[in-house]
């Protein structure tokens, strides 16, 4: 049965064909993307991690990351119970304070945030915050340095105020430039060092945040919820979710082009071999076998699709998955954490679970018009007007 159905699916020829590439082209399109979409989402997971969460975080029950004026009113000091993780650098605490800049005469507000320069949790280089003398070193991102129009070793005019309210302003200088893909250590973030920003502020021993190293455990603390890196990360995580949810669309409608067109290849054959099944079923094919025989031939669409898709889509995938997908444009302007370079991941859960949904809805809509045989008068079908 299985030869009488290839042979049949052969002999239509272009037709055949077609169907198959468009149903291959829809095949690649699904992993492409979902390759794309999961190494996004493992990406953005792990450089958010590396720059800046580690282990999670504590914030400070009064702090709130979209209300800009509970910065001053969280700033509390270091719990008691995480001294000695501090001590022993497990734990890193930092300050949050707002200022603004005047590179090029031109006023721009930051955000300032200070770090220990021996941390060791994040990627961040705040080696370069040591002072060697009584110039104020600070470290930016590129993007940041670009919107300012600084560079290393560069001056620039700092303003703020501390916890009197008192405004003050001093001149930092620009002791490196970092590359990142994570924008909430970069767009708008000046970094300097935690003992300076602490006495520039008059909040000796202050912080907002805490972050916490991946070797230790979790404290319950009241006045300093934890956050873990799943809920750190919840808002990239529902973001490439929604993208893909909108992916879904363009793949329903290939998939439902290559779906119409199998159904009318599958309908037109039935019609114009009416004679053929007539003559099956009156050597005693019985009418069940018959379903079997076209639906067989309609699901081998699905099976030279994965087989051509295979060819042409494995070098893409090899490709794309080595070299990566460049982005022509700089997207950490948007807030989004996306790395210039995009790899994408195809796992086996997601090749396999493709080619089961394809091949299963192909054999589906295979089988709708085949169903139609079962009603069929045999003497009808020979004499061609059955249908």
């Amino acid at each position: 049965m299985i030869k009488m159905a290839f042979r049949s699916l052969i002999g239509n020829g272009l037709k055949t064909w077609l169907n198959v590439f468009v149903l291959s082209f829809v095949f690649v399109l699904i992993i492409f993307m979902q390759g794309l979409l999961e190494g996004w989402n493992r990406q953005a997971l792990n450089d958010t991690v590396k720059w800046e969460i580690a282990g999670g975080e504590y914030w400070n029950l009064k702090y709130d990351p979209f209300d800009p004026f509970s910065i001053d009113s969280s700033a509390a000091v270091l719990p008691a119970t995480l001294k000695s993780d501090y001590k022993a650098h497990q734990i890193e605490p930092v300050l949050f304070s707002p200022g603004t800049i005047y590179p090029g005469g031109r006023m721009q507000s930051v955000l300032l945030k200070g770090i220990r320069p021996d941390q060791h949790l994040v990627a961040l280089p705040t080696y370069l915050l040591k002072s060697k003398g009584s110039d104020i070193p600070v470290i930016i991102g590129a993007h940041m340095a670009k919107q300012a129009n600084l560079k290393v070793d560069d001056l620039v005019t700092l303003r703020w105020r501390d916890v009197n309210g008192t405004f003050e302003a001093v001149d930092i200088r620009i002791a490196g430039v970092f590359t990142t893909s994570v924008p909430t250590v970069d767009v708008g973030q000046i970094w300097l060092s935690l003992d300076q920003l602490q006495k520039m502020t008059l909040r000796p021993e202050a912080s907002n945040i805490i972050i916490k190293s991946t070797e230790v455990t979790a404290q319950n603390l009241t006045e300093w919820p934890f956050k873990d890196q799943t809920e750190l990360t919840k808002q990239t995580a529902a973001m490439i979710r929604q993208k893909s949810n909108s992916y879904n669309v363009l793949y329903t409608i290939f998939f439902l082009l290559a779906l119409i067109a199998i159904f009318d290849t599958q309908t037109l054959s039935i019609f114009r071999r009416q004679r053929e099944i007539g003559t099956l079923v009156a050597l005693g094919m019985t009418q069940r076998q018959v379903v079997t025989l076209f639906t067989l031939e309609g699901t081998m669409h699905a099976v030279l699709a994965i087989l051509v898709g295979a060819v042409w889509g494995l070098p893409i995938f090899i490709s794309f998955a080595t070299s990566g997908l460049h982005l022509p444009m700089d997207v950490s302007s948007f807030g989004i954490p996306m790395a210039d370079r995009m790899y994408p991941v195809f796992t086996p859960k997601l090749i396999l679970g493709t080619m089961s949904l394809i091949t299963v809805i192909t054999a589906l809509v295979s089988y709708l018009p085949a169903h139609k045989i079962a009603r069929m008068n045999p003497t009808e079908a020979i004499r061609g007007k059955a249908l």
